[in-house]
């Protein structure tokens, strides 16, 4: 025999002792543990009628079936969580976060800031978000891609938060809302994000692809929390979000625009992106294109009732902070009773973390939505904005564990989701349940 075909006999012979031994692994791999929640209320989403006495089987990170509590017993090895005097609901969603940053406006703090603060931002916050019972999140702009290592770092059980969904960098026009536009031009400051014309749009957006981004996030118009550009101006031409939002689908991406201004909304919508973010200036016209699209529109609401009582900006976003909040609110009520979709997003680091569920409270006591609608902007509409229906949303056999307990019935009073005691996410329990 060969030299040759003695190594290649040997290998053959390792690689069937390997095989051998991953399946005497495998076999002797012992079986998920079960979770009972015995809950003392149950309310489904989609109809929102309540159920009592159920029991929700959880194995592993996954709902494995939900039944009457009388019919469901407890088994050796079992884990049985009492939340009898509870309301359980499925984990909120919020579309909208920048977890890797703070509400801290300082233009010096701003300056100073780096990766690494961003970083560390990121794992405090996303606890916080995750104990206020959000077990789902899109993070839409992030510096130094800070917020797909926060995201490994969750999934890889390094550190507690949401399953999270993350752009990376936004993509905006030089000296737009997604630019660093503070420092003079000796300092040559350009964000990460920044590109202008079709084929740096779509090199940008690749790249964010290759650097580990769920989904790409766009400035179509100006912003309040920048210097020197306006809400109500587009930045990206209709033919640059086309080019984006082209390369985004093709490779599996979402789009989400950040657009304040009615001609960026109705553009960005034309071009096909996914959601509107703010939309404060959204007028008819814009209404009938997100219409006909199927675009999402996520308000970002309570961050002005927070901003204007609370709230201590520099002038030059001050001064915008109060033009945006004077119209915002008439038109996207306009905006819901016309139709528009709804997804629940907060911009959670304009106003302190935590507080997420306060943007519910405006959906229905500002707003006029009803407490069953505003719930499912947070839950069966946000999952369907990030493509995870079949992930989360519902409680539903097949379906992450994902879920919260309540004192009361939120239908009753929305307010209720503001203090969360109890949160499972992906079958482990982090909050309450003892």
């Amino acid at each position: 025999m060969t030299f040759r075909r003695m190594k290649l006999v040997s290998l053959c012979a390792a690689f069937c002792a390997l095989a051998c031994w991953l399946g005497t692994a495998q076999e002797a791999k012992p079986a998920a543990k079960r979770t009972l929640v015995r809950a003392g209320h149950v309310l489904d989403v989609r109809t929102g009628k309540v159920a009592d006495n159920q029991t929700i089987v959880v194995v592993g990170d996954a709902i494995r079936s939900m039944g009457p509590s009388a019919s469901v017993t407890a088994e050796p090895g079992d884990e049985v969580v009492d939340l009898g005097g509870m309301t359980v609901l499925p984990g909120l969603i919020d579309v909208h976060t920048h977890l890797t940053m703070n509400p801290d406006f300082d233009p010096y703090r701003e300056l100073i800031s780096t990766d690494a603060k961003e970083a560390i931002n990121g794992v405090v916050n996303a606890k916080t978000t995750l104990m206020a019972g959000f077990t789902s999140a899109r993070n839409v702009g992030a510096g130094g891609f800070t917020d797909v290592d926060l995201r490994d770092a969750i999934d890889a059980g390094q550190v507690p938060g949401p399953h999270l969904m993350v752009s990376g960098p936004p993509l905006g026009i030089t000296g737009g809302h997604c630019d660093e536009n503070l420092l003079p031009i000796q300092y040559h400051v350009v964000s990460d994000g920044v590109a202008d014309g079709i084929a740096e749009v779509q090199h940008k957006v690749r790249q964010d692809i290759k650097y580990g981004a769920d989904l790409i996030k766009i400035c179509a118009t100006g912003g309040v929390l920048s210097k020197g550009d306006d809400p109500q101006a587009s930045q990206y031409t209709l033919e640059e979000m086309q080019a984006i939002v082209a390369d985004a689908h093709r490779l599996g991406r979402k789009v989400a625009a950040h657009a304040h201004g009615a001609q960026g909304i109705l553009w960005a919508s034309r071009a096909g992106v996914d959601s509107i973010e703010h939309g404060s200036y959204i007028n008819d016209e814009a209404i009938a294109e997100m219409k006909k699209n199927g675009t999402y529109l996520v308000p970002t609401l309570y961050l002005e009732d927070w901003q204007i009582e609370k709230g201590s900006l520099p002038a030059f976003y001050h001064q915008k902070m109060v033009d945006v909040s004077a119209v915002a609110k008439a038109n996207i009520k306009h905006a819901i009773q016309a139709g528009v979709k709804i997804a629940l997003g907060t911009d959670a680091a304009v106003y302190p973390h935590g507080l997420n569920a306060h943007e519910l409270d405006v959906y229905v006591n500002q707003m006029g939505m009803t407490p069953l609608a505003a719930l499912q902007t947070a839950t069966i509409n946000a999952a369907d904005l990030m493509g995870w229906s079949k992930n989360t949303g519902t409680l539903e056999a097949g379906k992450w564990a994902d879920m919260i307990g309540v004192p009361r019935n939120p239908l009753e009073d929305i307010r209720v989701l503001e203090e969360v005691p109890f949160v499972m996410k992906a079958g482990v329990v982090y909050k309450g349940g003892k």
